[in-house]
């Protein structure tokens, strides 16, 4: 996308609030022209008050300076606040379109991207783009106008002597688009840059225990430090192009103004420019002077804001799920689906893998079966679990449920009808009993939060917390140990009471009490329900209707848990490797 491309789309963002905005850049025009006008008192101010000794100039020059500058002084709040206010919102708009793309981002982008450089996007990047919103529309606006204004008048008192002005602005141009290209280049440079750093830093707080235990500090150190270092270099060179842009810019404005003045004083001499005349076009020139070091300066606040939109954008404009079908098509089948599943000759990539993580996979579920998948790490359990909510798409065959491909219902209908219970048990920063009543559980009647943690075996720990159900587990449940985590998410389960269960090694840490308890009120609600569990401590599983084997991504074994031992298979191996 190119700056004008850019800037137009960040412009689209500014309309909703396009009264505000209009206010604003009218005060600018009002600061704009004040200039100008300073500069044509300054006339008849000497001409008049100090060679002519006119009294009436005397008497209202000074109110109208008063004037002049309590009106500028006005407009430049009215601006300041109305474009930090209109910027602080489309900042606002910007994060709240980041964030609902990261909620509907396919999971295989979130292989692929770290969450440093997610959160260095919605938090650094976006920032950045105020810069581009405000200030330096304020400027571009402002000084512009300004420049304009003052030009003309000094035009309108000696064309002759202005003319020498614009001798600056083809070289002014030739310099600036240099220096565009280039910091436009390293601010999208030094945006990466801060991504590594909040990925490295991300790792190494969620890390802290692994990094302490095996001894990682200067290790940590030395990548936090290469990663701080990337964006100094990247901030001095930007500095140091924007710098030498602004020196030449005024260098040449500098050496314009002193041929001017030469050539004033010499007009002067010959009565050809008064005195008020002559300090009117001097003064301004001095006026002149702090808008075009501010334009010049502008291109480096603008480019980092645009480099940040490109950022921004890039996110905004990723692909989401896909999920292209029309809600009301469905409106003629059942919401509540039985829970059937049907793998037909199922084969799935993992993005940029030649070696398929799944191959030629055929599997009927009958609704209210209970099925586990066992195998070593890496044959495709976890893998084959999370193609039924649609978490990647599959890359050859068909899953059906209740007869209908997967690619056909809507993500929200078939993920309504799914309930999780991953390995990696996922809380929030919140009480006990929101991280159970979650999402569209939301409104769930106490008595059934309570209820589902009574049949979780969780009801007796939280009852000991300080506030009951209402008692906040800090981020990611830090308050709780490993086997307390663990049954919230059940509990959790549980309420959602859908008719698909998937159990990704949910009893995992658990001890061996705990583990008991949930695997009782697993029976009770395996009843009627396709149940998925996926585990390696066959123990669990053993009173599964049916356990399927697996290895490098196939099946290789079907059957329960007493003929899977009989055949002396893998199963039978797996199982006297655990029992030995």
């Amino acid at each position: 996308m190119n700056s004008k491309t850019l800037y137009l789309r960040l412009l689209g963002y500014v309309v909703p609030y396009w009264r505000v905005f209009a206010l604003a850049i009218l005060a600018i025009v009002v600061m704009a022209v004040s200039d100008p006008i300073l500069a044509a008192l300054i006339q008849p101010l000497l001409d008049g008050g100090f060679v002519d000794k006119d009294p009436t100039m005397m008497k209202w020059m000074p109110i109208f300076l008063i004037l002049l500058f309590s009106i500028k002084g006005l407009a430049m709040l009215a601006s300041s606040v109305g474009m930090t206010w209109v910027a602080s919102r489309v900042v606002m708009d910007l994060r709240a379109k980041m964030f609902d793309k990261i909620l509907s981002l396919p999971t295989s982008d979130f292989d692929q991207t770290s969450a440093g450089v997610l959160l260095s996007k919605v938090t650094y990047d976006v920032s950045r783009v105020m810069a581009a919103a405000t200030e330096s529309l304020l400027i571009l606006v402002r000084d512009t106008l300004s420049v304009i204004g003052l030009l003309v008048w000094m035009f309108y008192l000696n064309w002759m002597l202005s003319l020498i002005v614009f001798t600056i602005v083809p070289i002014t141009i030739v310099v600036m688009r240099i220096v565009s290209i280039r910091l436009r280049r390293m601010n999208t440079s030094m945006q990466d840059a801060m991504g590594d750093i909040t990925r490295v830093l991300e790792e190494a707080i969620g890390g802290h225990k692994l990094i302490k235990v095996f001894g990682g500090q200067h290790y940590e150190q030395k990548r936090f430090e290469d990663a701080s270092n990337k964006v100094r270099r990247f901030e001095v060179k930007t500095k140091v192009t924007s710098g030498l842009s602004v020196f030449i810019v005024q260098l040449l404005t500098a050496s314009a103004l002193g041929v001017i003045i030469y050539i004033a004083a010499q007009q002067s001499a010959v009565d050809n420019i008064t005195v008020g005349g002559f300090v009117s076009l001097f003064t301004a020139m001095g006026l002149l002077f702090s808008p075009i070091k501010r334009l010049t300066q502008v291109n480096d606040k603008l480019q980092q804001g645009l480099a940040a939109a490109q950022s921004v954008f890039d996110l905004i404009d990723k692909a989401s799920e896909l999920d292209n079908i029309n809600e009301h098509s469905y409106l003629t089948k059942p919401k509540q689906l039985s829970g059937k599943l049907t793998f037909q000759q199922v084969t799935f990539y993992y993005e940029g893998q030649t070696t398929p993580a799944l191959q030629d996979i055929s599997l009927t579920i009958m609704p209210g079966e209970t099925i586990a998948f066992v195998g070593a790490s890496g044959s495709g359990k976890s893998t084959l679990a999370n193609l039924i909510p649609h978490f990647y798409t599959i890359t050859q065959g068909k899953l059906l449920i209740d007869d209908i491909n997967i690619n056909e219902l809507p993500l929200a209908t078939l993920r309504a009808n799914i309930a999780l219970v991953s390995q990696e048990v996922v809380l929030f920063n919140d009480t006990v009993a929101a991280n159970i009543a979650y999402g569209t559980m939301a409104d769930a009647p106490r008595e059934q939060i309570i209820e589902a943690t009574k049949s979780a075996y969780a009801l007796e720990f939280i009852q000991q917390m300080p506030n009951g159900l209402d008692t906040s587990i800090g981020e990611r449940g830090v308050k709780l140990s490993g086997g307390q985590r663990q049954r919230l998410a059940i509990a959790r389960a549980l309420l959602k009471n859908a008719p698909i269960l998937i159990f990704d090694e949910a009893t995992s840490a658990l001890d061996t009490q705990s583990e008991y308890q949930v695997q009782k009120s697993l029976e009770k609600l395996k009843q009627g329900r396709t149940t998925i569990i996926i585990a390696h401590r066959l123990s669990t599983i053993a009173k599964a209707d049916r356990i399927v084997v697996m290895e490098k991504g196939r099946i290789v074994e079907i059957g329960q848990h007493a003929e899977l031992i009989k055949k002396q298979g893998s199963y039978a191996k797996l199982y006297q490797l655990q029992k030995g």
